[in-house]
């Protein structure tokens, strides 16, 4: 095969291989004699701070450091000499003294001309130096001891040059031979991987084709083998998917389905909305054309049609103010902040807030239920609910015109209970009092200026504390309920 996994990785195996030895002999070439220098500079350096902390110390004349100082100079090769300030030698490990002590001064009075040097500080100079005659270089260090004393050494640079020449030469005849040898176990090892590989595309090939009658031989455990199987289990599920497939299909038909019948939720919504505006904007437009063609010149008259634009105008803004709300609510873009507070001083502020409606209309209210009752929920939205509740109940009491709260706590929860003396709700209502704009007494809603959106308020609120509201007929009333979590966790 033209693009075959085989040859991919030989390729890139061998070009690893071929890259290492190259990049070897590369470092070898550029890096090996700097840092050759830079270690014999290093025992230099080091050998002279070893003699001079003895030249501090006093130990200088000992056996022990003498001992030590001939250990070190031998295992770095180092030729030293210790002058004293009256020009004698006090120490060396040379025969030839004098003709080292030469070569030292010729440094030092820079007589030598080809020496380089490569540090210097306030009492020690590090220099390179050639010797033509032995065709040899050096590593010089000559400083003053802190004793007064002088102290010269010297290392001889062997022919790194030539060490790197010859380390390369080697690095080539091991290269070649590794590229060789791992071209070799290369191919052999990818053609034991890509064979099952190749057996994998064969069989997905005849899978195309319904053929699912192919199966993988697996050898072991290793990848290919699990993904072997994996075919395998496959070819024996492709079946039973293409009939799950048309059990999709219906449930596609069931969907479309539904979204028609979402598309009839919607088209209705805008009919209960237009219906909802149609009588107040009906009677905006005539009563305002009335003032405009001041049918009634009296003051009383014209204060009359202006009260009833007004009130019209609040119904239209409270119905968008709650359709606005129901919104945020479903879509849960509206905030929901859990945190622990009274319930009953809630209820008794929407009590309070509603005292003078009930007033007019005569109804009497009695709690039942014993403070504090902490509960932790959204303080301002459980307002919402109990107004929505109360309100409700003081529209449609009839009878005895009475309502009662009851607060009963329970293990994990609170249950809040409206009940109002009235009419019952029919049962098969029942579940839809909380659907938009459904209404069950719709000339008493009218009449109270409702418009059908405050139960599915409610409901909303309710649904995004996680928590369970509903309605119950009683024996001469209707009964609203809601629970709270009164527990933290």
């Amino acid at each position: 095969m033209k693009h075959s996994i085989t040859g991919k990785i030989t390729v890139i195996m061998l070009s690893l291989v071929a890259g290492t030895v190259l990049l070897c002999w590369f470092i070898n070439t550029t890096l090996l004699e700097p840092y050759y220098v830079e270690h014999k500079q290093q025992k230099l350096l080091d050998t002279y701070e070893m003699v001079n902390n003895a030249s501090i110390s006093g130990e200088m004349g000992t056996e022990e450091f003498a001992i030590r100082l001939e250990k070190e100079c031998a295992n770095s090769n180092i030729t030293r000499m210790i002058i004293g300030s009256d020009s004698t030698i006090i120490d060396s490990n040379v025969g030839d003294d004098e003709t080292l002590l030469l070569q030292f001064l010729e440094l030092i009075f820079r007589k030598n001309k080809s020496a380089e040097i490569l540090k210097s500080a306030d009492r020690y100079v590090v220099e390179k130096m050639s010797d033509k005659r032995l065709k040899t270089e050096y590593l010089v260090l000559y400083g003053n001891l802190a004793d007064g004393n002088s102290l010269l050494m010297r290392t001889a640079l062997e022919s790194i040059k030539e060490s790197v020449e010859i380390a390369n030469q080697f690095l080539a005849y091991v290269g070649v031979t590794a590229v060789i040898l791992c071209a070799v176990i290369i191919y052999a090892v990818t053609r034991r991987i890509t064979n099952p590989i190749l057996q994998l595309a064969e069989i997905s090939s005849r899978m195309t084709n319904l053929d699912f009658d192919a199966k993988f031989q697996s050898r072991g455990k290793n990848e290919i083998d699990i993904l072997g199987e994996h075919m395998n289990q496959l070819s024996e599920t492709l079946e039973q998917t293409i009939s799950e497939l048309k059990s999709a299909n219906n449930e596609l038909k069931i969907d479309i389905e539904r979204k028609t019948e979402i598309d009839e939720m919607r088209k209705e919504f805008i009919s209960n909305v237009s219906h909802e505006l149609k009588t107040p904007i009906a009677l905006i437009q005539g009563y305002a054309e009335g003032l405009q063609a001041c049918v009634n010149d009296d003051a009383d008259s014209r204060e009359f049609y202006c009260d009833v634009i007004m009130d019209e105008a609040d119904k239209m803004n409270q119905l968008v103010k709650n359709l606005l709300t129901l919104n945020q609510l479903e879509s849960g873009s509206e905030q929901v902040v859990f945190e622990r507070f009274d319930l009953m001083e809630v209820i008794s502020g929407v009590v309070n807030a509603t005292a003078i409606l009930r007033e007019q209309s005569g109804i009497a209210l009695k709690v039942h239920g014993i403070g504090p009752q902490y509960v932790w929920a959204d303080e301002f939205k459980t307002e919402q609910v109990l107004t929505n509740y109360i309100s409700n109940a003081i529209h449609y009491a009839l009878g005895e015109k009475r309502i009662e709260i009851f607060v009963r706590p329970n293990a994990e929860t609170v249950r809040v209970e409206v009940f109002n003396t009235g009419n019952p709700i029919p049962e098969e209502e029942l579940e839809h009092i909380w659907d938009k704009f459904y209404k069950v007494d719709k000339a008493r809603t009218r009449e109270y200026g409702g418009n059908g959106i405050g139960l599915s308020i409610v409901k909303a609120i309710m649904d995004s504390f996680h928590r369970e509201c509903g309605v119950e007929n009683a024996e001469n009333g209707v009964k609203f309920w809601f629970e709270l979590d009164c527990k933290s966790h």
